[in-house]
């Protein structure tokens, strides 16, 4: 690759490209490698809606679901042996970015259920239990934000798990996540664990906010609401990389860093456009910033490949501004905190309703191979 393209400039940039998709077919026939080799893609995110959809197209899945209909396995023991196949040969193909990247690349995210998200305890458990079914060092947990959320974030942490948290709305349970994940540091630390082992994203929702504020702005309807439609979502992710600035380096963290640590990087997730009326690439050309990870889905991707137009950085000069932005916001009377928590809820429960298809679509698959 040559660094004229788009992709290749954002990478340059210091941000780390992974495609939020993924499927046995695309393993199997090489696309997946294809974007590696043409598009600069150093991971993959995958979450229940991502796996329903695979599932439901195609052929990759038949014969190992005919091996496990013979084999008289549960359907949640069928779900957690055809995710893991996916993940673990994933894993595979991404190994040598994990060793180019020194591990901080070629990293494949794979979800705890989510009807756990408010089960701190089954959560924990159930990472753990996914962890050592791949058993592969570049994979990721992706554990929710929720309250009950960052318990099981610092228990993963603790026994050297990498944790992908995945559906942070708000700059409070930003920090509460980079908490999480120092506590955890500090006891992987007190337990001899080696704390360079250790790799966690924080991720980060965008569009998502957008959505649901200028629907608000759009009921209000005065020129002055109106002129900030489109402007949240981008500006609540600059002041989180502003966060994490702040975070890490804090004298609590640069114990832990000195010590083998390694940063939790802001994973800008929900990359995909929401509005037609915007442009295609708003997500990834407003968030480019060093250390950084965007994980887009494959339309995203390549409309950056094809125009996107890459600053060198386009976040840490802009934190004034995007604190003006959702203070203008807030002076329209719309509640950050109710639209953040309403986001929350909704991504989780989203996510149990794709989870309930993922079933159906492995029992039918099971009981057709019967």
């Amino acid at each position: 690759m040559t660094e004229s393209t788009p992709t290749a400039q954002l990478s340059a940039a210091g941000v780390s490209i992974w495609l939020d998709d993924l499927s046995r077919e695309r393993i199997a026939s090489g696309g997946l490698q294809k974007l590696i080799d043409d598009r600069n893609v150093v991971g993959v995110t995958t979450n229940p809606t991502i796996f329903a959809n695979a599932l439901s197209k195609g052929e990759a899945y038949d014969a190992q679901v005919r091996e496990l209909a013979a084999a008289g396995a549960s359907l949640d023991e069928a779900v957690f042996e055809i995710t893991t196949t996916d993940v673990a040969n994933a894993a595979d193909t991404f190994r040598p970015a994990y060793d180019a990247s020194n591990g901080f690349d070629g990293r494949v995210s794979i979800e705890v259920e989510p009807g756990l998200a408010h089960d701190a305890a089954g959560t924990a458990a159930e990472a753990k239990r996914l962890w050592a079914k791949v058993d592969k060092q570049n994979a990721m947990i992706k554990i929710p934000a929720t309250v009950e959320g960052l318990e099981a974030i610092t228990a993963a942490t603790a026994v050297g798990i990498s944790v992908n948290v995945t559906l942070i709305f708000s700059l409070t349970r930003h920090r509460e996540v980079i908490n999480a994940y120092l506590t955890g540091l500090e006891q992987a630390k007190a337990a001899g664990i080696d704390l360079s082992t250790i790799h966690s994203v924080a991720s980060f929702f965008v569009s998502r906010v957008d959505t649901e504020i200028d629907k608000r702005l759009t009921a209000l309807g005065t020129d002055a609401a109106l002129a900030l439609k489109s402007k949240a979502g981008v500006a609540n992710a600059q002041l989180a990389y502003q966060v994490y600035e702040q975070a890490f380096a804090s004298e609590r963290a640069t114990v832990l860093l000195e010590a083998g640590a390694n940063k939790q990087r802001p994973l800008w997730a929900s990359t995909g456009v929401k509005d037609p009326s915007l442009p295609d690439t708003l997500y990834v050309t407003q968030l480019v910033a060093p250390e950084v990870v965007n994980t887009m889905p494959e339309k995203t991707l390549e409309a950056t490949f094809d125009h996107g137009e890459i600053p060198a950085d386009s976040v840490t000069g802009s934190y004034a501004a995007a604190n003006e932005v959702l203070d203008a916001v807030a002076a329209q009377g719309i509640s950050y905190d109710e639209v953040t928590a309403q986001l929350e809820k909704e991504g989780v429960d989203k996510f149990i309703v794709s989870w309930s298809e993922l079933l159906e679509s492995v029992k039918t698959a099971l009981e057709a191979a019967k």
